[in-house]
């Protein structure tokens, strides 16, 4: 999947506008600190960045959207075992299986009755085996800060600046 990201070949979305802004934006993966900064995959700014207060915000916001998704996948776990270990998929298709299971959750939801209170995964997949990831290497490109700055300036502005 690395390699797709690098190579283009992975048939991400064309670059969006962010909502309200006439400011185009591309889609992006939310990365930790372990991540190298990447056009396509945003990390935090480093701890020695983040006295600059528009930093922290953006540094804030990453990190409350990547707990929305992980707490996302830890809900989903826990009704589908197939997210507590490796998908044995073609990256092509791993995001059908993950369409598939968000669609199967919200008809259970729906017809089931079935709700989740838990907001965190629970012990069973926070203490299980996890793989090693070895840390991606690479400087960031000039592009890399120039988009996390696009985030960066989206996450600052005022709601009533946002266009309708």
């Amino acid at each position: 999947m690395g390699k797709a990201l690098e190579n283009g070949s992975l048939h991400l979305p064309p670059d969006q506008f962010l909502p309200g802004t006439t400011q185009l934006a591309p889609c992006v993966i939310l990365g930790d600190e372990a991540f190298p900064l990447k056009r396509y995959l945003m990390r935090p700014f480093p701890g020695s960045q983040v006295d600059d207060p528009a930093n922290k915000q953006f540094n804030y916001r990453l990190d409350f959207a990547r707990r929305i998704v992980e707490n996302t996948f830890g809900i989903l776990s826990q009704k589908f075992r197939i997210y507590n270990r490796r998908m044995q998929a073609n990256p092509e298709n791993a995001d059908y299986i993950i369409l598939a299971t968000f669609v199967l959750h919200n008809f259970i939801k729906i017809y089931d009755g079935f709700s989740f209170t838990a907001t965190d995964p629970p012990s069973s997949i926070v203490n299980s085996e996890l793989q090693y990831i070895p840390l991606q290497g690479g400087n960031a490109t000039e592009e890399a800060f120039q988009v996390r700055n696009v985030f960066k300036n989206y996450f600052l502005l005022p709601q009533s600046q946002l266009i309708n």
